[in-house]
This record gives C-alpha cells, sequence and structure tokens, in this order.
C-alpha cells in the first residue's frame, strides 16, 4: 500500500462521484475508500456497488467505511473502521484474513499496536490538519508518523486537511499513504491533484 488514498466526499450525484472518482484513478490514486455519512442504505448500496465496478477497471482496491454489511453485500475490497465503529477484530472475524480492515487510531500510538494485534492491514493517523470535511477536537503531532512507523509492521496512512504541500514532510517522515477528500474532490482538475500526491512518493524514492 502506497500512495494516494482517495475518501469519497457526502455527494449524492452517484454520476458526478463516480467521474471525479474516475478521473482520480485514471491519474494514478491508489486505493478508494466509500464514506457518505448521511446517505439512505438504498443509495450506499447504489455508490458503492457502482464505485466497485470502477475500481475494478483500474485494479484497485474499494474499502467501504464503517459498513460492514455493505461490503459483504458489494463484495468489496474490504472496511475502514474508527472509534466508535465495529473493532478491528470483529471486522477481521467477519470477513476473513484476505479483506482489508484499516482502522483510525487518531493521534494514539496504542491504539495502533491493539489495531495491528487484533488484525488491522493499515493503521491511520490524523487529524495533522484543519479539515473541511471533519472536525478534530485535537491535533496530531507530525512526530507520530516517525514513531508509527518504528513500532508497527503495517501500513501507515495520514488523514486530515492533506494537500501535496503539506501531506510533504509527512512522506518524508515515512507515511505510506496519504488519505485524501476535499483537495482532490474539489479540485478543479482532479487528476492534477492526484499526480502532485504521487510526486511525493516518487521524489522519496530517490533519496
Amino acid at each position: 500500500m502506497q500512495g494516494l488514498y482517495l475518501v469519497t466526499p457526502d455527494w449524492d450525484d452517484t454520476a458526478k462521484l463516480l467521474e471525479h472518482t474516475g478521473a482520480a484513478l485514471h491519474a494514478g490514486a491508489a486505493m478508494v475508500q466509500y464514506r457518505h455519512k448521511g446517505a439512505s442504505p438504498a443509495l450506499r448500496r447504489e455508490q458503492a456497488a457502482a464505485l466497485k465496478a470502477l475500481c475494478r477497471r483500474y485494479n484497485r482496491p474499494l474499502v467501504i467505511n464503517d459498513h460492514i454489511d455493505l461490503c459483504l453485500t458489494v463484495d468489496a475490497d474490504g472496511v475502514h473502521v474508527g472509534g466508535t465503529d465495529a473493532s478491528v477484530a470483529q471486522a477481521r472475524a467477519l470477513l476473513g484474513p484476505l479483506k482489508i480492515v484499516g482502522a483510525s487510531c487518531y493521534g494514539q500510538l496504542p491504539l495502533a499496536l491493539a489495531a495491528e494485534r487484533d488484525g488491522a492491514s493499515y493503521v491511520a493517523f490524523g487529524g495533522f490538519y484543519p479539515s473541511r470535511v471533519k472536525q478534530y477536537s485535537f491535533r496530531t503531532e507530525p512526530a507520530l508518523v516517525a514513531e508509527a512507523k518504528a513500532a508497527v509492521g503495517v501500513p501507515v496512512v495520514v488523514i486530515g486537511g492533506m494537500t501535496p504541500d503539506n501531506a510533504a514532510p509527512l512522506v518524508s517522515l515515512g507515511a505510506d499513504m496519504v488519505a485524501a477528500i476535499s483537495s482532490v474532490y474539489a479540485a478543479p482538475v482532479p487528476g492534477a491533484e492526484v499526480r502532485r500526491f504521487d510526486a511525493l512518493f516518487a521524489a522519496r524514492a530517490k533519496q
């Protein structure tokens, strides 16, 4: 797992969602998480199924935020769980050993260690910066990225107000993936922003 981890916005317009996501995948986005907190169950099924088909075209994984049942229904590649959702252990037990299970660890390394022990495929830290989508009551310090890379054996994802500019130091510290919503979906040319994110990882590989 490396590169841009695209997280979807709360858009009810499925055609628009697919257009922007397709542009991002074409430009090189590495993984997609379907996240729509306000959608009805019917809309979630519609959008998740459509995104799965789109991700299959680009051979990229689709992860479902929170909803293990939806992941099973559309046969997505995995789920992402937070502190108020099903536990990593529960998700792993329901999905089996082959699906992706991601875990929100906020700014707490002990949560990441526990998540890895319980079967997480990756651990996500944030928010590092103010976000237009999610309000954080705390700020995660960049130094945590290096600490996590030294302590856990699964990929480390960073999230929270990410742009290609402010994600650069976190990638330099070892972040495996950068999760972004608004900086891509609100961009005039989503693919251009994806390529700017990908350039961070290309630059690190040359160091």
